[in-house]
């Protein structure tokens, strides 16, 4: 084999490839995951030391140990996250869905629940991720966020991470997320309900409350009118 030759195979073989799994999105799992970045995450010790051998049960050991979200911990985009890899290594074993709603429903360990929303938001339909993720919307949490286009990660609450991920960007830090069907559009097709905030919802508690107020004092108004009218009698 010529040195060209050798060349060209290396660009365009893949490396990491999901085994014995369900094609998402038409492809192999890990294409959601751009090449480069594949590339970067498959060369970086944190993987070749504690991710390459993981299955489901010691991922989560890694996982929970988790303290930063985000693709690359540096501005060079040379490291990849711990975050990013235990993506990746989701994607290559493709847990079953109740361990999925499981581990992202837990309220224990959040940096957990943000990995498994990243999952269900890039391998589920659209359906799906708005019923699984919109409730995260009313979660005050803070996660740390490095989006390399500064030095210092900031602060990210967990509404707005899920609102990152539901955006029609559809795009978290260097990760091109498959396109999410428009929530109005699904509405229209009574593919899902209408959503209803939490403020919404207490302004319509407040109305219904004034107004069984307003019935209630009806009511006593109209029984001091009667006492009146026997007490005139």
């Amino acid at each position: 084999m010529s040195a060209s030759t050798a060349r060209d195979l290396s660009i365009t073989v893949d490396r990491g490839l999901a085994q014995k799994v369900s094609s998402v999105h038409g492809a192999n799992p890990v294409f959601l995951i751009e090449k480069i970045t594949r590339e970067r995450i498959l060369d970086c010790i944190y993987w070749k030391k504690d991710c390459y051998h993981l299955n489901i049960l010691t991922l989560l050991d890694q996982a929970v140990d988790l303290r930063l979200i985000g693709t690359y911990s540096n501005m060079n985009k040379t490291k990849p996250t711990k975050f990013i890899c235990l993506l990746l290594k989701l994607l290559q074993l493709q847990p079953p869905e109740d361990i999925l709603l499981h581990l992202l429903n837990q309220t224990q360990f959040k940096y957990l629940t943000a990995l498994i929303a990243l999952y269900i938001r890039m391998t589920f339909d659209s359906v799906k991720v708005y019923s699984l993720l919109e409730k995260f919307y009313e979660d005050r949490r803070k996660l740390i966020y490095k989006d390399n286009l500064t030095p210092d990660a900031k602060i990210l609450y967990m509404d707005e991470y899920i609102d990152n991920l539901l955006s029609p960007q559809n795009k978290f830090a260097d990760l091109i997320l498959p396109r999410l069907v428009n929530r109005q559009q699904l509405e229209d097709n009574e593919l899902i309900e209408p959503r209803i905030s939490s403020i919404q919802s207490e302004f319509e508690d407040m109305l219904s409350d004034n107004d069984s107020d307003s019935d209630s004092n009806s009511d006593s108004n109209s029984d001091s009118d009667n006492e009146i009218e026997n007490h005139n009698d």
